[in-house]
């Protein structure tokens, strides 16, 4: 009986100190891999006039009639499709674009049953309209180190949107992670195609900074309001499609979005033809076969059954929160992204 109440208290020593240990350091005896997910999720406001912010749309006094109500409905409908992804284990990463400010997102992570304990990570930025990216994040797996947000200026003195930097921290391995909402095609193409190149530039000069102290660990997620050949990304950031049958050294980011783009797939559907705006970029160091890895393939286009609409015009797309001015209860205008890792 002795030996066994011994044996007892060992047993519970041992468990306790695992458990100290893996609370105090985020990664310790985790799972294997982690989920990255990206989405624009399509004007997420709230209710209340902010005199700071072109915001007049999202209000109950507003043509919209944006209510509590309805921004309840769409907080549930984003969490609905966030545990839907990573076969209903959720993202361990995320990134948001389109979202007013992160106490949102808080109370759109309440809504959420999964067992992970979410932090959010935001920096107010100098949009016009008030829209910031936002990073979520696992912190069973990871810390957070610090954030940033990167200034782009264009050339009409115009605001945009911050580039979110976020320097993540598994097991003492850094991960730097950028969410990006580049300026839009509103004006034309080509017409606005300068605005998007600033935003490459300004992300590409921090990504040199980053290299240059340390072959780091990156990852770049966001809707870009360009494709994967576009120059903001081909030519600015140099970001080539990623070779699964092979180690590609040659290029310091590789597009995990490029393979689907050249099948014709994408995640947000404009006049008949989808465009893959929303993508993940990761750096070199990232498929080695060292430390953490991409699982090749594994990108993926998400898509629950339960967001797409089933007939009319825009059959096959996701079904939005309004559909021009008209209210439609739906989830975003864009399928959110995803991606696995591995962890040695």
């Amino acid at each position: 009986m002795k030996k066994f109440n011994i044996l007892m208290v060992l047993i519970f020593l041992v468990t306790f100190t695992i458990n100290c240990s893996t609370k105090n350091n985020p990664g310790k005896n985790s799972n294997s891999n982690f989920y990255l997910a990206s989405w624009n999720i399509e004007n997420l406001f709230d209710t209340i006039d902010d005199a700071d912010k072109i915001d007049e749309w999202f209000l109950p006094s507003s043509e919209i009639n944006w209510t509590d109500d309805k921004l309840n409905t769409k907080l549930n409908n984003l969490a609905k499709v966030i545990e839907f992804m990573n076969n209903g284990n959720g993202p361990d990463i995320l990134g948001l674009q389109e979202v007013e400010h992160g106490k949102l997102i808080e109370n759109m992570l309440d809504k959420i049953t999964i067992k992970k304990h979410y932090k959010v990570a935001h920096i107010e930025s100098p949009d016009s309209r008030g829209i910031d990216n936002v990073l979520v994040y696992n912190s069973d797996l990871f810390s957070l180190q610090k954030s940033e947000g990167l200034t782009v200026i264009l050339d009409d003195n115009k605001t945009t949107r911050d580039i979110l930097h976020c320097e993540l921290n598994y097991n003492e391995i850094p991960i730097h992670v950028f969410v990006n909402h580049w300026p839009s095609r509103r004006e034309g193409l080509k017409e606005s195609e300068k605005n998007r190149i600033a935003a490459a530039e300004v992300l590409a000069k921090r990504i040199k900074e980053l290299n240059k102290a340390d072959n780091s660990n990156i990852i770049i997620i966001g809707d870009f309001n360009d494709m994967p050949s576009n120059i903001s990304i081909s030519k600015v950031l140099k970001a080539e499609k990623i070779d699964c049958d092979k180690n590609s050294k040659e290029s310091e980011l590789l597009n995990l979005s490029y393979d689907l783009f050249q099948k014709g797939l994408g995640s947000y559907k404009y006049k008949d033809h989808w465009n893959m705006l929303d993508q993940i970029i990761i750096s070199s160091s990232l498929f080695d076969e060292q430390g953490i890895d991409y699982i090749c393939e594994s990108f993926e286009i998400i898509k629950p059954d339960f967001i797409i609409q089933k007939e009319g015009k825009y059959a096959g797309t996701p079904l939005p929160t309004f559909g021009g001015r008209k209210y439609l209860g739906g989830y975003s205008d864009h399928f959110p992204i995803g991606a696995k890792f591995s962890f040695e």
